[in-house]
């Protein structure tokens, strides 16, 4: 049984588990008043659900606290440490239990750990509501949870902490007996620890403990918050951070905003992401969003690419961040993209359209005689180098010029040839 001295001696954020629903902090659009979650666990009528966000955010937390509130049996796991023995062994209680009229929630933590095999192993009981399963995840369930899986609970989507939340998490730890009453934070001090935290509630709580610990409960200073906190650590996983943060990164490109597309170079830079996926996707991005409104990007992207792939880093960090200045600041045109996909929808859909005979190959031995080049004109035997002639055998239009930088001296160009200006 837990005692007064014992529990003292549990981690800050574990002593601050929560006792009632409403003493829980974040995730109001899950959790608020009104909300079906929170219905659910006050009428203790639970469904199998995922619960998924970043670290620190209150998923275990609100697991633990059902775990209270719940009229059922509560079982434990961590997929980091279960097996499959481990699995089938709570399944069969959870077997027996229903037969006896009684329920059982399952909880694993870290379920975007388990293999499919353990993911299946879940399913049978699922589906004949032996057990109600919580999942507790850092990771998209849409990329670690087998679709089986997925089509058999609730999804809830849990928050980084707001700054308010970090301080309604600062006034419990210091006023709740189970916490650290009377122990106060200058306000610099409170700042500094939310700005590093950035979201996550266990953390900041660790930090305020530390503190509490170091200044021997009196208030802290600054300095020593600093030295606390030391270079504070981002969130950057294999999930959602790779594609979100990447995502932000090419469409603040494409929206000219240089400053924003650094913030999250930077972020990819020291979350640990493989430069040259950046380098591909500013590739990519340079013929898409850009193409010939100014062609140069191409070249810049792809000079950054060769870069990345013969210097490395920490020294192409440079190359990468002027690429990423120079495409975010250079005129915008997606006609290259609209005309190549326009063009193979085309194909792809059924339109098989045959050469032309006059353009087709006449090099051989006798391919004149079945018509292949006759009347073909060779432009450069004509005034300006162009002269009109049909080169597909059923009119189409695929590029549409906006006359966007480059584009516009393109389009000058082609009607000069045309003698159209």
């Amino acid at each position: 049984m837990e005692t007064l001295f014992s529990n003292k001696k549990r981690p800050l954020p574990y002593r601050l588990i929560p006792e009632t629903i409403d003493q829980f902090i974040g995730q109001e659009h899950i959790t608020g008043k009104g909300k079906p979650l929170r219905r659910l666990i006050e009428r203790d009528k639970l469904f199998s659900s995922i619960f998924w966000g970043p670290p620190g955010t209150g998923k275990t937390t609100l697991a633990r606290l059902i775990s209270k509130l719940t009229k059922s049996e509560f079982i434990e796991l961590n997929a980091v440490t279960s097996t499959i023995q481990d699995i089938r062994k709570a399944l069969e209680i959870g077997r027996k239990n229903f037969n006896l009229g009684k329920r059982t929630i399952l909880f694993i933590d870290e379920i975007h750990r388990f293999n499919k095999a353990q993911q299946d192993a879940l399913l049978p009981d699922l589906e004949a509501g032996n057990v109600v399963l919580i999942g507790a995840s850092t990771e998209n369930p849409f990329f670690s949870i087998v679709p089986a899986l997925r089509s058999r609970v609730k999804l809830y989507e849990f928050e980084p902490l707001s700054d308010n939340d970090l301080r309604k998490l600062y006034e419990m730890a210091t006023t709740d007996p189970r916490g650290l009453p009377g122990f106060k934070l200058p306000e610099d001090v409170l700042n500094h620890l939310i700005r590093v935290s950035a979201g996550d509630g266990r953390k900041f709580l660790t930090y305020i403990e530390e503190l509490h610990t170091l200044s021997g409960g009196k208030e802290p200073d600054i300095q020593l918050a600093e030295e606390v906190t030391g270079k504070a650590a981002i969130h950057y996983g294999k999930g959602d951070d790779h594609y979100d943060v990447i995502s932000a990164f090419i469409k603040s490109i494409r929206g000219s905003d240089p400053d924003a597309a650094l913030y999250y170079l930077a972020k990819m830079l020291v979350g640990g992401e493989d430069p040259a996926f950046i380098a591909r996707r500013l590739v990519i991005l340079a013929s898409e969003d850009i193409g010939n409104a100014n062609p140069e990007a191409l070249l810049i992207a792809h000079a950054t690419m060769d870069v990345v792939q013969k210097i490395g880093m920490p020294e192409a960090a440079l190359t990468l961040a002027q690429a990423t200045i120079y495409l975010s600041m250079s005129p915008k045109s997606n006609a290259v993209y609209r005309a190549i996909k326009k063009a193979m929808s085309d194909v792809e859909s059924g339109v098989d359209l045959p050469v032309p005979m006059h353009l087709r190959d006449s090099h051989y031995k006798g391919a004149k005689e079945t018509g292949r080049g006759v009347g073909y004109k060779y432009p450069h035997d004509y005034p300006r180098h162009w002269v009109k002639q049909e080169y597909l055998s059923e009119k189409r239009k695929y590029y549409e010029s906006e006359g966007i930088g480059f584009e516009k001296q393109l389009e000058d160009w082609i009607k000069w040839m045309k003698g159209e200006k």
